[in-house]
Protein backbone atom coordinates (compact mmCIF):
# COMPACT_ATOMS: atom_id res chain seq x y z
CA UNK A 1 0.00 0.00 0.00
CA UNK A 2 1.29 3.30 -0.74
CA UNK A 3 1.57 6.03 1.92
CA UNK A 4 -0.57 8.90 1.20
CA UNK A 5 0.91 12.02 0.64
CA UNK A 6 -0.89 14.73 2.15
CA UNK A 7 -0.08 18.88 1.23
CA UNK A 8 1.32 21.12 4.04
CA UNK A 9 -0.78 24.08 3.60
CA UNK A 10 -2.23 24.46 7.30
CA UNK A 11 -5.30 22.39 6.16
CA UNK A 12 -5.94 18.57 7.08
CA UNK A 13 -8.56 16.80 6.20
CA UNK A 14 -9.48 13.42 8.10
CA UNK A 15 -12.29 12.47 6.07
CA UNK A 16 -9.89 9.98 4.36
CA UNK A 17 -8.87 8.47 7.53
CA UNK A 18 -9.33 5.61 9.53
CA UNK A 19 -9.34 6.96 13.20
CA UNK A 20 -6.92 4.93 14.09
CA UNK A 21 -4.58 7.22 11.90
CA UNK A 22 -5.63 10.14 13.25
CA UNK A 23 -2.91 10.62 16.55
CA UNK A 24 0.36 9.68 14.43
CA UNK A 25 -1.08 11.70 11.81
CA UNK A 26 -1.82 14.85 13.47
CA UNK A 27 1.61 14.21 15.36
CA UNK A 28 3.46 14.45 12.18
CA UNK A 29 1.12 16.53 10.78
CA UNK A 30 2.20 19.48 13.25
CA UNK A 31 5.57 18.65 13.07
CA UNK A 32 5.48 19.68 9.35
CA UNK A 33 3.86 22.76 9.99
CA UNK A 34 5.73 23.82 12.55
CA UNK A 35 8.98 22.93 9.86
CA UNK A 36 7.29 25.06 7.23
CA UNK A 37 6.57 27.68 9.79
CA UNK A 38 2.63 27.62 9.84
CA UNK A 39 1.47 28.27 13.36
CA UNK A 40 -2.12 28.33 12.37
CA UNK A 41 -4.01 24.88 11.22
CA UNK A 42 -7.31 23.71 10.18
CA UNK A 43 -8.33 19.98 11.33
CA UNK A 44 -11.22 19.15 8.81
CA UNK A 45 -12.69 16.25 11.37
CA UNK A 46 -16.49 16.41 10.54
CA UNK A 47 -19.76 16.77 11.81
CA UNK A 48 -21.09 13.71 12.46
CA UNK A 49 -21.83 11.97 16.05
CA UNK A 50 -18.83 14.48 17.43
CA UNK A 51 -16.14 10.79 17.87
CA UNK A 52 -13.61 12.11 16.06
CA UNK A 53 -13.72 15.93 17.09
CA UNK A 54 -13.45 14.65 20.78
CA UNK A 55 -10.47 12.62 19.38
CA UNK A 56 -8.79 15.32 17.92
CA UNK A 57 -9.31 17.25 20.69
CA UNK A 58 -7.85 14.91 23.60
CA UNK A 59 -4.80 14.46 21.20
CA UNK A 60 -4.40 18.33 21.20
CA UNK A 61 -4.67 18.87 24.75
CA UNK A 62 -1.93 16.75 25.46
CA UNK A 63 0.37 18.54 23.16
CA UNK A 64 3.15 20.71 24.11
CA UNK A 65 3.46 22.20 20.65
CA UNK A 66 -0.20 22.99 20.91
CA UNK A 67 -1.08 26.90 22.39
CA UNK A 68 -4.68 27.12 21.75
CA UNK A 69 -7.42 25.43 19.98
CA UNK A 70 -11.27 26.17 19.04
CA UNK A 71 -13.95 25.20 17.13
CA UNK A 72 -13.98 27.09 13.30
CA UNK A 73 -15.95 29.70 12.89
CA UNK A 74 -19.10 28.79 10.21
CA UNK A 75 -17.01 30.02 7.43
CA UNK A 76 -14.33 27.47 8.12
CA UNK A 77 -16.29 24.66 8.60
CA UNK A 78 -18.04 25.76 12.22
CA UNK A 79 -18.10 22.44 14.84
CA UNK A 80 -16.67 20.71 12.20
CA UNK A 81 -13.74 21.74 11.97
CA UNK A 82 -11.21 23.23 14.64
CA UNK A 83 -8.67 26.03 13.93
CA UNK A 84 -5.22 25.05 16.19
CA UNK A 85 -2.43 27.50 16.67
CA UNK A 86 0.55 26.38 16.84
CA UNK A 87 3.75 27.82 19.43
CA UNK A 88 6.60 28.78 17.53
CA UNK A 89 10.01 26.78 18.06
Amino acid sequence: MEPIEIPIDGVLDLHTFRPAEVKDLLDDYIAACLEKQIFSVRIIHGKGQGVLKKRVHGILKKDARVARFTDADMTAGGWGATIVELKPP
